[in-house]
């Protein structure tokens, strides 16, 4: 589920892209500040949106935690996406993306130093193994890697997606219902983001003008029923079911399926909106690269490398191994003889 979760998010590269192609040609100049902000501000909205109508019989009953775990998630994702963006304009494309998927090192890295405990031999060869195909997905030229504004901000962005998929499984939150707190977090995001539409934007008939179009509100639907609906309530359905560690590799392939996905979607979304937006080809560098992440995930799921469970220790270790169960107790009524004791016996 994990994996059908991030082959959403690669879908929305080709959508985002094409959509900001058709949003240039209505309002050309409007800005890309402007027209990102805006985007994020939409699909947030309307996804929350539909996921309140969907779930309100949960969601009228939402619990403090859960509020409190969505507005947390909300703030990382507000900041992450944000940083990101402005990153991208004074750094490379290549290398926005290394930089960005460097939260599945930083999540082994908290993990070692908040339970002081080393990663398994498993997690660090599938991280080198991610890391080095994400540097020849991207090209990456190590020589020409600076930490400038962009490669600073970006970085930052990456703390904030790695602190979202540690709350997501922290303990405090184990006991919140998925749909409540999702629905929190996507309508405090699209609140969060509001301001920088509100200062990047020329005006209020803008906010509007730009999505007057057929191809425009179609590709949106589909950022948004895909892109975002669907991959966070995956994402918080089922990432409690592994580790942080393995959900951060897992997302890690993101670019794989970003890139399958370019060798067609551009030519399905140009004859469809008219665009000049051309498919990408297969190349050497997406063999190799995608080829890498795939043998990560895959051993990840194996069990090669995988820790071996203590042997038996004999008697002294059999209450430990073979826990005896709590008593339940049931209250009865006293005794007619006159027992006035506790008026509790033990049920077998």
């Amino acid at each position: 589920m994990l994996v059908l979760c991030t082959s959403f998010w690669a879908l929305s590269f080709p959508a985002m892209k094409a959509l900001a192609l058709a949003q240039e040609e209505i309002l050309p100049g409007a800005g890309s500040w402007f027209i990102s902000s805006l985007s994020v501000f939409y699909r947030f909205l309307i996804a929350g949106g539909l996921l309140l109508a969907f779930s309100f019989a949960q969601v009228k009953t939402v619990s403090r935690r859960e509020v409190e775990q969505g507005l947390l998630l909300a703030v990382f994702t507000t900041i992450g996406i944000s940083l990101q963006m402005d990153g991208l304009a004074y750094t490379s494309a290549s290398t926005s993306a290394f930089l960005t998927q460097l939260y599945c090192v930083l999540i082994p890295l908290w993990v070692v130093v908040s339970h002081r405990r080393a990663p398994s031999a498993k997690i660090v060869l599938c991280s080198i193994l991610v890391l080095g195909g994400m540097a020849v997905l991207v090209r990456l030229n190590p020589f020409a890697l600076h930490l400038g504004r962009g490669e600073l901000e970006t970085l930052a962005a990456s703390v904030m997606f790695a602190a979202q998929i540690l709350a997501l499984e922290h303990r405090r939150y184990a006991a919140n219902r998925p749909l409540c707190f999702t629905t929190v977090m996507l309508l405090a995001t699209a609140g969060f983001t509001l301001p920088i539409v509100v200062t990047t934007a020329p005006g209020l008939a803008a906010c509007f003008r730009v999505y007057a179009s057929v191809p425009a509100c179609g590709l949106m639907a589909v950022i948004v029923l895909f892109c975002t609906l669907g991959s966070f309530v995956l994402m918080s359905r089922w990432q409690r079911h592994v580790a942080a560690t393995e959900a951060g590799l897992i997302y890690c392939s993101e670019p794989l399926f970003a890139s399958a996905l370019a060798l067609f979607l551009p030519g399905w979304f140009s004859s469809w909106t008219g665009l000049d937006y051309p498919n990408e080809q297969i190349t050497r560098q997406l063999l190799i690269g995608g080829g890498l992440i795939t043998a990560a995930n895959v051993l990840l799921q194996s069990r090669w490398l995988a820790a071996k469970p203590a042997p038996f220790q004999g008697n002294r270790s059999s209450a430990a191994a073979f826990p005896i169960p709590a008593r339940r107790w049931s209250r009865r009524r006293p005794s007619a003889g006159g027992d006035r004791g506790s008026g509790f016996r033990p049920r077998q």
